[in-house]
């Protein structure tokens, strides 16, 4: 019996296997490997992912409701600009700090237990919000319901990770990501249905709590995860866990591994580390340390990347590229939201097929481009704004602005002007001071409460112009290509990135620098276009994107269909993944029988 040890390397990328130059046999047997390690999954994985991932249609409900939400929110408070953000940016800020203590639950709890932690705090976050009376309470339930998805976005995709086999667990994964669109989209229905109602609202944000108490009752009986299992003793537990998740015939061998793997890395803990804190192991472990900062570097790009930006404010952004009819921005951003749906299905079929790194840093390419595209649309909306026909005598500080866009960038100020037949009328525009009572109508002028003429239309929010169609198009653009990419990648890759000992820390580090950098976006967003415009800011984030793009290219490696125990190895060799790898180390040597399925080998 001939054996003949083949290197599959594509010298071109080294990321890639490359079997084209294998026999027919050789790919048949090959095909045939792949088909009986790549077998059905089980039940209780579907049941364990859908449930899991139902904290990613939370995360995504909430992400989408306030974004239809908040133009409601804004009159029935009075919102000004600072309360506005301070509304959508009080959650991120208590996901944050929630995700930091996740880390320390996870290890002390499980991953279970946090689920349903997560699912109690997000429905009572939910009820508060509900009936808030006031905006301070409003504020008290976006802070509670930022600790549930706080706790659910950092354990989530850790648990499917950590209970699914290694081919399916990129897909298991991703559909988080697709229930997360999901949230947002059904978020988005929800707000357009209920915006004929002035107190729609409520409704809108209290539906929350249906999804959280789906999700707590499911995992009331669902198990933990079997590697937090063997880690903390349970191995009978974990073995009845891996007899539900895995072929029958792989409990054992996967068990063994699993348990080797954890062995290993206490000895490392408790001889060459001492017992130090994991935070101390982290740093001192050169291969973690650099999991570490890919993994948070994913983070942060994706959020830098202006992701939430276009999903918390996207009623907000439709309405500055001159959509005046609330109804018209709320269905708008549904069907924003729609394509962020559509965008991830596709990275749900494409993270089976693509590599990780080529669709991550394909993703981001794009997004870059899009980005300046975006600048580019409300460049020419800004430039293309009516000037300010006449100048009121009363309008003070607003008589000082000499268009319509400059006008509307100062929260005090709006436009008002006069229409036919739905066209604006040229030179009828003058910049009025906002009624500090009611945003509805200015203080003075002929847009004024008891002034208003039929023909007169008030906009502190936005500016009638022909080119609001291209900031649509630039929005459902940039969606297309984060979603498949950008948007789930993140999560995934850190999912799988840290040992065993680490995965708790390192998940809830890179978590709290998702929500920390998502709390600096959406806090920063509506002043940024205030003090450098509309187009000033996307430029600013595509100059982001572009440099993540630099850094992920050097220091972001390939982790598809590796064993989780085995993918921490990857950061081991040289830093710069693209001219510094030795392919034949860290590729499989494959071992043909050709009588025989093969055998693959991890140097």
């Amino acid at each position: 019996m001939e054996m003949t040890a083949i290197n599959t390397v594509n010298t071109d990328d080294p990321y890639k296997e490359d079997t084209t130059n294998l026999s027919p046999a050789t790919q048949n047997n090959m095909a045939e490997h792949d088909k009986r390690h790549h077998p059905p999954l089980k039940p209780m994985v579907k049941v364990l992912a859908f449930f899991a991932a139902m904290g990613g249609f939370l995360f995504g409900y909430d992400t989408g409701v306030v974004s239809g939400a908040m133009i409601q929110l804004r009159e029935a408070f009075q919102l000004s600009t600072l309360w506005q953000e301070i509304i959508v940016s009080a959650t991120i800020g208590a996901a944050a700090v929630a995700s930091l203590a996740g880390a320390v639950l996870n290890d002390w709890l499980g991953r279970r237990p946090v689920i349903l932690i997560a699912s109690f705090v997000f429905s009572l976050g939910a009820v508060v919000l509900a009936l808030a009376p006031v905006r301070e309470v409003l504020l008290l339930g976006r802070l509670i319901v930022g600790i549930g998805v706080g706790l659910s976005a950092m354990t989530v995709p850790m648990f499917i990770a950590e209970s699914a086999p290694p081919h399916a667990r990129g897909m298991l994964v991703t559909l988080n990501n697709v229930f997360i669109t999901g949230g947002q989209v059904v978020a988005s229905v929800v707000d357009g249905a209920l915006s004929y109602f002035s107190w729609g609202w409520r409704i809108m944000l209290g539906l929350a709590a249906v999804p959280a108490v789906i999700q707590l009752i499911g995992f009331l009986f669902l198990p933990e995860s079997p590697r937090w299992l063997i880690k903390n003793g349970h191995h009978e537990k974990a073995k009845q866990v891996l007899y539900k998740i895995v072929e029958e015939d792989e409990v054992e061998a996967e068990y063994e591994q699993i348990q080797k793997t954890e062995q290993e890395q206490k000895r490392i803990l408790e001889h060459e580390l001492g017992g130090t804190p994991v935070f101390v192991r982290v740093f001192r472990d050169s291969p973690v340390r650099r999991a570490l900062i890919v993994g948070c570097g994913l983070q942060l790009i994706q959020q830098l990347a202006g992701i939430n930006t276009v999903m918390y404010y996207s009623a907000t952004i439709i309405r500055m590229s001159g959509v005046k009819s609330d109804i018209t921005v709320i269905w708008l951003a549904a069907a924003v939201a729609f394509v962020n749906f559509c965008g991830t299905l596709i990275g749900l079929y494409l993270v089976g097929k693509i590599n990780r790194r080529t669709l991550t840093l394909g993703s981001l390419g794009l997004v870059t481009i899009v980005m300046v595209f975006m600048a580019a649309c409300f460049y020419v909306i800004s430039v293309s704004s009516p000037s300010d026909g006449f100048a009121n005598p009363d309008a003070g500080l607003c008589a000082n602005f000499s268009s319509c866009d400059s006008c509307i960038l100062n929260e005090h100020c709006g436009f008002c002007y006069e229409e036919m037949n739905g066209t604006y009328v040229n030179n009828s525009g003058s910049c009025l001071p906002v009624d500090t009572q009611d945003n509805s109508h200015s203080s003075v002028g002929m847009c004024s409460e008891g002034k208003n003429t039929s023909g007169a239309v008030w906009g502190d929010d936005f500016c009638p112009t022909p080119y609001g169609y291209l900031a649509l198009i630039s929005m459902a653009l940039y969606l297309l290509v984060f979603a498949p990419g950008m948007g789930p990648m993140p999560w995934t890759i850190n999912s799988e990135i840290y040992p065993m000992w680490a995965r708790s820390f390192g998940n809830g580090c890179a978590t709290a620098t998702n929500w920390i950098c998502n709390l600096i976006i959406s806090m920063t967003f509506l002043s940024l276009t205030e003090a450098i415009t509309r187009y000033g800011t996307f430029l600013l984030y595509a100059g982001i994107c572009a440099l993540g793009f630099v850094f992920l290219f050097a220091l972001l490696p390939e982790t598809k269909d590796r064993p989780l125990e085995e993918v921490v190895d990857l950061f081991a060799q040289p830093a710069c993944a693209c001219c510094g790898k030795d392919p034949v180390k860290y590729q499989r040597l494959d071992i043909i029988d050709e009588d025989n399925p093969r055998h693959s080998l991890l140097a």
